[in-house]
């Protein structure tokens, strides 16, 4: 199957860019026609907090169970100023008037909570509840706070002295459109220039990543009009694709010129490239997507959505890898290795230009025109242009000759040091999960200039911490009794004798008298760990003193309690996800290498590198280190975190060690030598490894730019994750316990052996063909 399609890319390459280009325009279009649908909802049917939240839809009309935010002012003429009434109450009135969205204002009765009683801003802070209807999109309330925005502006609100307003609010918060990935895209560039001395195969690598990385985007846009799929899955998904699509497009190119350097026409090389290369990228590219395709069965929408989204890009950059890059690649013939000066300097150019792009470095973009001046001039320039000078090809040195081969020569002479060393250093790295707290982070880690951030701590001046996060206790009541158990509640929530409760209202009645009410104001913010245990408390402990025997079915809901109990319930599954692929790992690789040693050994060595990750995670993100180069505030690890990396980390992982164990077995069976074998497949396989994870750690570091903590999270704990397994893992860990192990690193018993499918990620072996005599 590799071969004909190698050899109907190589003879049909038009069509075959063709194709994809023509895929690219229908899918793209159709998404700008339908639009996009993304969700922010975290809601788990069957929770206490969802319930609740269908409550306050039937009863409530929605009133705090959906999208919406606050518009908080304070007014240091107070906010009951005249101007300020006046000025205010028109705002609110407008805002009113957007479709869907209901406003309770701090003047009118239903909004008595709304204005700070108590404390040095007493009189001067308050703020309006904006409210949208529970189907409302992200994308749909992120425009209604753009909205408010502009007719703050528009009413000159902001002009009035001593007044600061802002909008305030997850839901309304505007996020900048993804830029930082130009930069990761800058850097491997630089990177694929270095490793295959190349700029027309550095070209080939990254139009081919692009092209499919922007049908996966447009086809995530789609599919989010179908399914449930967060806000955050498309950066998320232009963040693996480019990384993976650069990446498998290097392990191909530098299989096809290796053929080509042992004198293959370039069919053949083609055909040998996608037997071998190609092979490992669909075998790695099919685990990652098995991996994220596994989060289905975790039951929770946007967590299924996020992974079929992922897939999807993930599929299509790999079916990309073996159809448009070969057709790239028969299409430049025999320039795929030619380097002009032209090119290498328009290259380094345009790199710079991303940069700047991404970085908002304004002065550093004018080197994208300088480039394509550059290559006009070396394309049409006349005489002895020194820019059309084709640069002389790089000259490879002898596998035992390059340092790799030292390296592993080096770590195999002292085995214990290296493997012992290494699985400490992991170890330590690893450590902090040891205090890993699950949540979610508030607004509070919003950039300082935001005008959430902003609000969040007017909000924090006025009314708390916790106002920015209040419970919603919440149950349907009929009768006097029931009535007056929702009475004896509120008198118990607000005696002032329960730790973590700073304030809470009377019962407030539904218009329809079913259900009734009572806020809760935490005095922790949203985010913080005694929030999360008051929830509990209040649910476990308070409610069922309070109600005794009256029958009375009390819910706590509200965001806060949404997020608590996502965190509990993602908690419950992890494990089991952990071990469901963990163990296909162990059997996928047990087919593969025919071994029982090497595939335990390399889940557990995928267990010290994505452990190292997460380590680094607690450091960054909820211990605050580095957090002021970061962006963000200290605070807990969103709950889903673990999981998504994992499956993402398997894939990457299993592509690796594919890669570097199949060529250590590869020289084991044809020499026989557990020694050499070890090294020279480690010198063979160390380069094009190497700057694998650099490009994967320079385009996942890169999103820690973004906005979203929960991409920044992402970005460095892919790029830790990497950068461990890459070095420590396959440089140091591998080789020494090949070393130690020697031959029963292949043993596998006889019995086991018949009965295990045979997956071959290594193609055929044809011998290269003889070099004429001199």
């Amino acid at each position: 199957m590799y071969s004909s399609l190698a050899r109907w890319c190589f003879r049909r390459p038009g069509l075959g860019i063709g194709a994809w280009l023509l895929v690219l325009v229908v899918v793209v279009a159709a998404s700008r026609g339908v639009g996009d649908a993304y969700s922010g909802t975290l809601g788990i049917a069957g929770t206490e907090s969802q319930n609740g939240a269908d409550l306050l839809v039937e009863h409530f009309d929605g009133l705090g169970a959906g999208p919406g935010g606050t518009i908080v002012f304070r007014a240091e003429q107070g906010v009951d100023d005249p101007e300020v009434r006046t000025a205010l109450s028109e705002l609110f009135a407008e805002v009113g008037a957007l479709e869907g969205a209901t406003v309770i204002s701090p003047y009118e009765p239903a909004g008595l909570l709304q204005s700070a009683r108590q404390g040095p801003e007493a009189g001067r802070v308050a703020y309006a509840e904006v409210s949208l209807p529970s189907d409302t999109l992200a994308p749909e309330a992120q425009a209604v706070g753009a909205e408010i925005d502009v007719l703050i502006e528009e009413l000159g609100l902001r002009s009035i002295e001593g007044l600061e307003i802002e909008v305030g609010g997850i839901w309304f918060a505007e996020l900048r459109p993804p830029e930082s990935e130009f930069i990761g895209l800058a850097f491997a560039m630089f990177v694929l220039i270095a490793v295959l001395g190349s700029v027309v195969a550095m070209g080939a690598a990254v139009g081919a990543a692009l092209l499919t990385v922007g049908i996966g985007a447009a086809a995530i846009a789609l599919f989010s009009n179908l399914m449930t799929v967060p806000d955050f899955a498309p950066v998320i998904g232009l963040m693996i694709g480019l990384g993976v699509g650069i990446d498998y497009a290097l392990f191909i190119i530098t299989r096809y010129r290796g053929a080509l350097g042992e004198g293959r026409p370039a069919e053949q090389a083609l055909v040998v490239a996608l037997d071998s290369a190609g092979r490992s990228v669909i075998f790695a590219g099919a685990t990652v997507v098995v991996s994220l395709l596994g989060m289905l069965f975790i039951g929770i929408p946007f967590i299924s959505g996020f992974g079929i989204a992922v897939a999807a890009t993930v599929v299509v950059v790999m079916a990309g890898a073996v159809t448009l890059l070969p057709a790239l690649l028969a299409l430049l013939g025999d320039r795929i290795s030619t380097t002009r000066v032209r090119g290498l300097i328009a290259a380094v150019l345009f790199s710079v230009a991303l940069f700047g792009f991404g970085a908002g470095i304004d002065p550093l973009m004018g080197a994208a025109p300088a480039a394509a001046a550059v290559f006009v001039a070396g394309l049409f320039g006349r005489g002895r242009n020194p820019l059309r000078r084709v640069l002389p090809p790089r000259r490879e040195r002898p596998l035992r000759e390059t340092g790799w081969y030292r390296l592993s020569r080096m770590v195999q002479a002292r085995p214990w040091v290296f493997a012992v060393g290494g699985t400490l250093v992991l170890l330590l790295l690893a450590s902090p999960v040891l205090v890993l707290r699950f949540g979610f982070a508030d607004a509070s880690n919003y950039g300082p200039e935001t005008t959430t951030r902003k609000a969040y701590e007017l909000f924090t001046a006025g009314f708390g911490d916790g106002a920015n996060g209040p419970l919603l206790v919440v149950a349907e009541v009929s009768g006097p009794d029931q009535t007056a158990a929702v009475g004896a509640l509120s008198q118990r929530l607000s005696d002032g004798d329960i730790d973590g409760v700073a304030f809470a209202s009377p019962p407030l009645s539904s218009a329809d008298g079913g259900a009734a009410m009572i806020l809760v104001r935490p005095e922790t913010g949203p985010q913080a760990e005694a929030t999360t245990a008051l929830v509990h408390r209040v649910r476990d402990e308070v409610i069922p003193t309070a109600v005794g025997a009256s029958g009375l079915d009390v819910m706590v809901t509200g965001l806060v309690a949404v997020q608590v109990d996502v965190s509990d319930f993602l908690k419950s599954r992890t494990a089991v996800f952990f071990v469901a692929v963990l163990g296909a790992s162990f059997l996928l690789l047990m087919a593969v290498f025919r071994s029982l040693v090497v595939p335990l050994k390399a889940v557990i060595m995928n267990m010290l590198s994505i452990g190292a990750a997460y380590g680094v995670l607690v450091a960054v993100f909820q211990w605050g280190w580095l957090g002021s180069v970061v962006g963000i505030e200290p605070g807990p690890i969103e709950p889903f975190m673990p999981m998504l990396l994992f499956a993402v980390l398997f894939g990457l992982s299993m592509d690796y060690e594919v890669f570097l164990l199949s060529r250590m077995k590869e020289e084991f069976e044809r020499t026989g030598d557990a020694v050499n074998s070890v090294a020279d497949g480690l010198a063979a396989t160390a380069r094009v490894i190497t700057a694998a994870a650099l490009i994967m750690v320079f385009v996942f570091g890169s999103f820690v730019f973004e906005d979203q903590r929960a991409i920044k999270m992402f970005g460095v704990g892919l790029a830790a994750a990497v950068a461990a397994d890459a070095s420590l893992v396959r440089m140091l860990i591998v080789p020494s316990t090949m070393e130690l192990l020697g031959a029963r690193n292949w043993w596998l018993p006889t019995w086991l052996d018949r009965i295990l499918p045979n997956l071959n990620v290594e193609g055929s072996r044809e011998p290269a063909p003889a070099q004429p005599a001199g």
